[in-house]
């Protein structure tokens, strides 16, 4: 990974823990090791970036875990030989990771289908693009690693398709727009992206469906995919994600649920016939309640 610093001041570690999806811990380690190299030099944790610094270091692998099939209850929206594209329920974590080491939607695709690329290793096979745990809809997933290259491909070129359904607080005035502002890891807070000046390049479109009172329902078209980037966005704006228990205030539509926030459009290019597909999903139950309940039905 090669990393140009835009903005110094930070020591290697924190700026490195800032900038990347790597725990300071993880990084603190390679530094340690000798392997994170500062315009071709091995650097200490302590050494303080400068703007216009060339950071390298090989990615850390990840731990790998024992994955298991399981026999968890799986809305397959299509499959062939190539890919498969499912409707994943809000609460599921898509892969394995600390803390969630089983009922993810990877141990229900390893029982479900028969092939799972293998470009994202034991962890995460077959797994092209994410969402978050408590975001509900369409997933793309690979089932051979020729498919899994040609659906990367398409997410970076951007010619696939991913809108999105959002309940927000506050009442858009305008009917459209864009959101065009970096992302990375929040200074203050680990858990937590931000729009930050160092971050990566982030595009959301969005358009109004519906206005409510205190509340909007709006369609987000990602041109970029960064963690959390819908969620993130819509609170640099000001109209958070209601739900949302990261970025959103306490008082929302019913607590404890989870973002409204739904994947409910896919589209791209089918990897070997060239045909284009797209998918669509209706919101989950609860989505569809609360949107009744604001309209006053």
């Amino acid at each position: 990974m090669k990393i140009k610093i835009k903005h110094g001041g930070e020591r290697l570690d924190k700026g490195l823990s800032d900038l990347t999806d790597f725990s300071r811990a993880v990084l603190s380690d390679l530094i340690s090791d000798g392997a994170v190299f500062v315009n071709g030099k091995a650097q200490k944790k302590s050494y303080k970036l400068q703007t216009g610094d060339v950071v390298e270091f090989d990615e850390p692998e990840e731990e790998i875990l024992d994955v298991l099939p399981e026999n968890i209850p799986l809305e397959i929206i299509y499959q062939d030989a190539d890919v498969a594209v499912i409707n994943k329920p809000q609460g599921m974590v898509v892969h394995p990771s600390a803390g969630h080491l089983t009922g993810t939607l990877v141990n229900a695709l390893m029982y479900h289908l028969k092939d799972l690329s293998s470009i994202n290793g034991v962890v995460r096979p077959g797994i092209v693009h994410r969402i978050d745990k408590d975001t509900s809809g369409l997933l793309m997933i690979a089932k051979n690693d020729k498919a899994h290259e040609s659906l990367a491909q398409q997410l970076k070129d951007k010619t696939s398709t991913r809108r999105y359904l959002a309940i927000v607080h506050g009442e858009f005035i305008e009917p459209s727009g864009t959101v065009e502002a970096p992302i990375g890891r929040n200074p203050k807070d680990r858990k937590q992206q931000a729009v930050v000046a160092n971050g990566k390049t982030a595009i959301t479109h969005f358009e109004v469906l519906e206005r409510f009172q205190g509340y909007t329902l709006i369609a987000c078209m990602l041109e970029t995919g960064r963690t959390h980037q819908i969620r993130v966005h819509m609170k640099y704006i000001g109209h958070p994600v209601a739900g949302d228990p990261l970025y959103g205030p306490t008082k929302t539509l019913t607590p404890n649920v989870g973002q409204f926030l739904h994947a409910e459009t896919l589209g791209f290019t089918h990897p070997t016939t060239g045909e284009w597909m797209e998918f669509r999903v209706e919101p989950p139950e609860i989505f569809q309640a609360s949107l009744q309940k604001l309209s006053g039905k």
